[in-house]
């Protein structure tokens, strides 16, 4: 009887051992395939910069941008090119970062109750207009005079409604545009040089050809024409700026004297470079940021402050004045009255809305 017990007690042991056995196998083969499925995994490689061959064999990144931010950029070259196409990338795609700006409402001709329209000057010798006139073109931001963005938009063509006029009547192209602030005028050396030799060279052409052009840094002073007008459906007296214009010197006159000596024109003689119809700018001046000396981070555009009317201006003309509007010409030869007189049509604008209320 104890052989017997002995014995089942020894296959007892044996048949736990070989099932012991088993499950380590088990789980040494399961290890196994778990490690090869970890090596068969596929390697995740990040998207190359694209480098594209610069002037002088050096390469730049043109890698695409993920942000208006200079903190976020790889590149300056490649931040500056992108902030001025105003794209960045969104995942796999390139976004556009351009505004659209909120269209004028409809106004219906019996909704105005009461309009007059202004002729103002804005000077950006004034303190408070220096923005129109700021220009630079920085990493961090970059700013351009009112000037330089409404001529660089009629050049390649995103503003097409130009005109000669206040009155919007003679369109301007910009080869029209370009002869009215550029003058090219033969010296007298240059004159003599032709005569003596009946032809001159490109070489001498260049060297005895004066240059005269308006450019950014000469454009001061800028003209705009809007309607005050008091809407009846909200009882509010509210702007609607029509047409904006840059003056500068005629470039015809420069470097031209008279018999006595003296210059033709002065500094102070300005003409109409261009008239732009405003609705047709606001596309660029909307996407156009104004320079902020206290935020550089500001996103303020051109369109914001005009139509604000965040600027200090003087009035020259209305509609209803005497004779053809024009203050001077009613006012000659007195500058202090001038002045007088375009306050007087300021108070009597605001007074349009207490009118309405009283009467």
């Amino acid at each position: 009887m104890k052989k017997f017990i002995l014995v089942l007690l020894t296959l007892s042991f044996v048949a736990v051992g070989a099932q012991t056995k088993k499950k380590s196998t088990k789980r040494k083969a399961k290890a196994k395939t778990t490690k090869v499925a970890k090596q068969e995994a596929p390697e995740v490689v990040p998207e190359p910069a694209v480098e594209v061959p610069a002037a002088g064999g050096v390469a730049v990144d043109d890698t695409p941008i993920n942000s208006m931010s200079i903190l976020n950029a790889k590149s300056p070259e490649s931040f500056r090119k992108y902030r001025e196409m105003g794209m960045i990338k969104k995942g796999d795609s390139m976004v556009s970062t351009k505004i659209k700006p909120l269209d004028y409402g409809f106004i219906e001709d019996k909704d105005v109750l009461k309009s007059i329209v202004v002729w103002e000057i804005i000077d950006m010798n004034d303190k408070i207009n220096q923005p129109f006139y700021h220009n630079e073109d920085g990493v961090v931001s970059t700013n351009k005079s009112l000037y330089q963005i409404l001529f660089e938009a009629i050049n390649d063509g995103r503003i097409k409604e130009v005109y000669d006029d206040e009155m919007f009547t003679t369109r301007l192209s910009p080869d029209a545009i370009q002869a009215r602030i550029k003058n090219e005028v033969m010296s007298d050396a240059g004159i003599d040089r032709l005569n003596e030799s009946g032809k001159l060279t490109d070489a001498e052409k260049k060297e005895f050809t004066n240059v005269y052009e308006t450019k950014t840094e000469n454009v001061k002073v800028l003209k705009i024409k809007g309607m005050w007008y008091i809407d009846r459906r909200d009882s509010q007296m509210k702007y609607r700026l029509l047409g904006i214009a840059a003056m500068g010197q005629d470039p015809s006159t420069m470097g031209q004297f008279g018999p006595d000596g003296q210059p033709l024109a002065s500094k102070d003689e300005l003409i109409d470079l261009f008239w732009v119809y405003y609705p047709n700018a606001r596309d660029v001046l909307a996407n156009s940021v104004v320079f902020n000396n206290k935020n550089l981070s500001s996103d303020i555009t051109f369109d914001d402050i005009l139509n604000a009317r965040r600027f200090s201006s003087v009035i020259y003309k209305t509609d209803n004045g005497l004779g053809n509007g024009v203050i001077k010409d009613y006012i000659p030869r007195d500058a202090d009255a001038q002045m007088e007189e375009s306050e007087r049509l300021k108070a009597q604008i605001l007074q349009m809305e207490n009118d309405m209320w009283n009467y």
